[in-house]
């Protein structure tokens, strides 16, 4: 049987955009990306906020793709990306002062990729 791939849209436009991305800036960050959300969604990666706390360190950027729960607490300032945040994350990021994006967000904002982590 052939893999279809995902059925949600805005996650199929979503790895569209990345793919494009990662043609136009020739890297392989925004390729490595769209291949982690083209994964079946059991595969995805899920990463809670105790993850993020351990891995990173104050003011990074961090890419997750996946979702991000509200497991854990963090306690220094990050930058974090997602495909999906559950609300306690969202809340818990903020109370921190975390600065919490989609993925389109960090691609329109364009870091340099080599100061961007991908967790998970």
């Amino acid at each position: 049987m052939k893999r279809t791939g995902p059925s949600n849209q805005n996650l199929r436009r979503l790895i569209l955009e990345l793919k494009k991305k990662a043609i136009v800036d020739s890297s392989q960050f925004w390729k490595r990306l769209a291949s982690d959300l083209e994964r079946p969604s059991r595969q995805r990666r899920v990463v809670n906020l105790s993850r993020i706390n351990r891995f990173t360190g104050e003011n990074e950027f961090v890419v997750v793709p996946g979702k991000v729960l509200a497991s854990g607490v963090i306690d220094h300032k990050v930058t974090v990306a997602a495909f999906a945040f559950s609300e306690g994350a969202i809340e818990k990021l903020k109370k921190q002062n975390c600065t919490v994006l989609t993925i389109e967000e960090l691609m329109k904002n364009n870091p340099k990729t080599s100061e961007v982590r991908i967790l998970g």
